[in-house]
């Protein structure tokens, strides 16, 4: 059984964060960049627009590094580094660019990958080919 002590008062800041940085592109609808709920960080998917020019790529490859580097970006804005990541989920718009993604994604976890599911979509926000999302967690 739980046990609640309520003498002790949280700040809605220790529970809570909303985290974001311009090292990659702002939300393009009502979303943050990701959250910081307690240990766990959150972080929303990242497609591969360049923060700085707002280009894309055309290259698969180059989508999936883009990508991964904007996801790099708000994970260490949180004060996370992506070893810290658990969880990934990338959506591909065509299946047949997985062997292509993953070894883009094998640069950015080369050591005990995060759990991961990839899941090919039909379409993907401005026609991009790659879109990749996280969880990060660290012990406070």
């Amino acid at each position: 059984m739980a046990f609640v002590d309520p003498e002790i008062i949280f700040d809605q800041s220790d529970i809570k964060r909303a985290v974001s940085t311009d090292k990659a592109p702002s939300a393009i609808g009502p979303y943050s960049q990701a959250v910081q709920a307690g240990e766990f960080l959150y972080v929303s998917g990242q497609i591969p627009v360049d923060p700085s020019t707002g280009e894309i790529p055309g290259d698969v490859s180059l989508q999936a590094k883009r990508s991964l580097e904007n996801l790099k970006a708000i994970v260490e804005a949180g004060g996370y580094v992506m070893g810290d990541v658990v969880k990934t989920t990338v959506f591909a718009a065509d299946i047949k660019d997985f062997a292509e993604i993953n070894t883009v994604y094998a640069e950015y976890f080369p050591k005990d990958a995060p759990a991961r599911s990839f899941v090919a979509v039909k379409d993907l926000p401005k026609g991009v080919q790659v879109e990749i999302e996280a969880v990060a967690w660290h012990r406070r």
